[in-house]
């Protein structure tokens, strides 16, 4: 195996266990809020509102995964449906009041969780971390593979 075939496999294996640890940490952040749940929640807040099938594509997921995710939401008064004003036959999600206080607690907590995570990290390495997640994430490539 060559330099650049085990730096592959180490990097598949790195990124495995840090989406494993994302997963459970999600849990001691807010313990009604998952990993997906939050991520789903962010999407909806970036973008000041989206239809599911929107978020199924962006995710690369399954309609029926998303709308599973969707109801529990609702039902966790989190996010709420409304007709698209330029097109009523369009429902489009939205965060409520307690979805977004939820989504600003865990979003604080996960912070300070990095911070506290990189804080002895020289600021060169961190500025060099991040372009290269944003430049992994940018690639095209469908499913997440972790």
């Amino acid at each position: 195996m060559n330099a650049a075939e085990s730096a592959v496999e180490t990097i598949q294996r790195e990124m495995t266990i840090f989406a494993r640890r994302a997963r459970a940490s999600a849990g001691r952040m807010h313990p009604e809020l998952s990993l997906v749940s939050y991520t789903l929640l962010g999407h909806l807040e970036e973008l000041g509102g989206c239809r599911a099938t929107d978020l199924a594509a962006h995710y690369a997921l399954d309609k029926s995964t998303v709308s599973r995710q969707v109801a529990a939401l609702e039902r966790a008064g989190l996010i709420e449906r409304r007709l698209d004003p330029e097109d009523h036959r369009v429902q489009v999600l939205h965060l409520t009041e307690a979805g977004q206080e939820i989504l600003a607690q865990v979003t604080r907590s996960r912070r300070a969780a990095f911070r506290e995570r990189l804080a002895g990290w020289p600021e060169e390495d961190l500025v060099r971390f991040a372009a290269y997640l944003e430049r992994y994430n940018a690639q095209p490539g469908g499913t997440d593979p972790a």
